[in-house]
């Protein structure tokens, strides 16, 4: 399997026409929300996927959706929430069989590394996405990783558009100066070709993801990172593709010397922690 990254062929960074989307050969798809204390933006967030999801085109996405919210051990009523919703389907409560059923997944606080980990080894799809719980890619973008999908293992949103222009933009100027900074250590260090590794939307194939998570060992800020290493030296063909993006307020990433530092740290470490990593041997390389 091929290790170089490319754009996806479609053109800007609009909803995809389902008339323009290859035949379907995944029949499930499961979305991850990993969450932590976010009692305040999940329903908003869970109500616009929802809405989406019940009125997606045909053919937009596979036949079954599911969604798995992972919360990350909040404190909040994060946990609540999604069990009073009505697409909840747990504790002896039945789906309501017109639209995807909602679960959730409870760990033990970690981080969104070790949140998004428990999420992608316990989604049962054949397709499986992890998306920010704040909906910050709208879910109108979701039929761009599925198309992608049918020919690649591994599919990464991007926020920088085929003109070069970069949604991060509306981000406060130091946080993309720090932005800026993490991108060109990355780049250098572990990731080789790929602008943007920190957009929270991105699928896979189902065993993609049980190799790659299976594999994971970095949980901080750094996991997308750590997943995109090991993707190249294993040889999974991968897909990068436009997404429309917002900057979302209320993110608890704050840029400061600790975690300056435990960055940096996890990046130097990425390349030791998988020396033995073993390639695939399988298809050639994707054009």
């Amino acid at each position: 399997m091929g290790r170089d990254s490319a754009w996806g062929r479609t053109s800007g960074a609009r909803p995809v026409d389902p008339a323009k989307l290859p035949e379907m050969v995944f029949s499930s798809l499961s979305i991850v929300l990993p969450a932590f204390n976010e009692e305040g933006r999940l329903g908003p967030a869970l109500d616009e996927l929802f809405a989406y999801l019940c009125a997606a085109p045909q053919g937009a996405l596979p036949e079954k959706v599911d969604v798995l919210v992972v919360d990350d051990g909040s404190t909040d009523g994060t946990a609540a929430l999604v069990r009073a919703r009505a697409e909840y389907v747990g504790e002896g409560k039945a789906a309501r069989g017109d639209c995807p059923e909602l679960r959730l997944l409870a760990v033990s606080h970690a981080g969104k590394g070790s949140a998004v980990r428990a999420g992608m080894l316990a989604a049962q799809g054949d397709l499986i996405v992890f998306a920010d719980a704040d909906m910050a890619t709208p879910p109108d973008q979701l039929p761009r990783l599925v198309q992608a999908l049918a020919s690649s293992d591994i599919a990464l949103g991007s926020r920088i558009q085929p003109d070069g222009s970069d949604m991060r933009a509306s981000q406060p100027r130091f946080r993309r100066l720090v932005g800026k900074l993490f991108r060109l250590a990355a780049r250098v260090w572990v990731t080789g070709p790929i602008d943007d590794t920190q957009c929270g939307f991105k699928g896979f194939r189902r065993d993609a993801a049980r190799d790659l998570f299976g594999r994971l060992r970095i949980t901080s800020i750094v996991f997308d990172v750590d997943l995109i290493f090991v993707a190249r030296q294993r040889g999974y063909r991968m897909a990068v593709m436009p997404v429309v993006w917002a900057d979302r307020r209320g993110s608890r990433m704050h840029a400061r010397p600790r975690l300056a530092l435990r960055v940096g740290w996890d990046l130097l470490r990425i390349r030791f922690i998988h020396r033995g990593v073993k390639r695939i041997l399988g298809d050639a390389p994707a054009k």
